[in-house]
């Protein structure tokens, strides 16, 4: 793999992931507070070693849905009335 195919795959890698020190910056919160978070699987993440891999996928959702998770099943039951 030649020197320009590397970066170009590192800057891929690196812009699926998102780092604890953004996270922290767009949460507004310390960076120990991040890691908290992804100990207690608030925020989406895998733990390799001593390291947090979080996809900026995952993260956005998270951010989007205010870390809400989808209903399981076919979603909402529609209202029903009885009538007898």
């Amino acid at each position: 793999m030649d020197e320009n195919t590397r970066s170009n795959a590192n800057e891929l890698a690196d812009s699926s992931r998102i780092s604890v020190v953004e996270i922290a910056r767009r949460l507004r919160i310390g960076r120990v507070a991040v890691y908290s978070m992804l100990e207690q699987g608030i925020i989406p993440g895998v733990r390799l070693r001593r390291r947090w891999i979080v996809t900026r996928h995952a993260y956005l959702t998270w951010e989007r849905t205010c870390g809400s998770t989808p209903p399981s099943g076919l979603g909402a039951q529609p209202e029903v009335d009885v009538v007898h």
